[in-house]
């Protein structure tokens, strides 16, 4: 039993990502600095509105250039909700690089992650 609710979880870490495309989600990598690409209080923008974004953070992504070399990605901020700035806040479309974002949360080290907490290190 345990091994046919396991091997989806290996299956899906182990598969290879394709290109980001809209509507797929992503996830930050790390703590990542990125720029707003509208305006979340209706004031202009300013050249250098940025936020931060949480490590992991989940996003769906609303544009992708056509080339995908490094040109920015625009993304809707959709998890880690936080009211404090410098933190985006949710559903705040940003604009980013594709080095700064995964496409798929790392299951195993989440999974790792999980049991260290529960059999923790003392």
């Amino acid at each position: 039993m345990v091994i046919i609710l396991l091997a989806p979880l290996v299956l899906y870490s182990l598969a290879p990502t394709g290109p980001i495309r809209e509507g797929d989600t992503v996830f930050s990598e790390g703590e990542q600095r990125v720029r707003l690409s509208t305006s979340v209080t209706g004031t202009p923008l300013e050249p250098n509105d940025t936020c931060l974004l949480d490590p992991n953070s989940p996003m769906i992504v609303t544009h992708v250039p056509s080339n995908q070399s490094d040109e920015t990605i625009r993304a809707q901020v959709q998890g880690n909700p936080s009211s404090e700035w410098p933190f985006c806040p949710l559903h705040a479309e940003v604009q980013f690089k594709g080095h700064q974002v995964f496409q798929k949360p790392a299951m195993l080290s989440a999974v790792r992650a999980m049991l260290v907490r529960w059999f923790g290190r003392e």
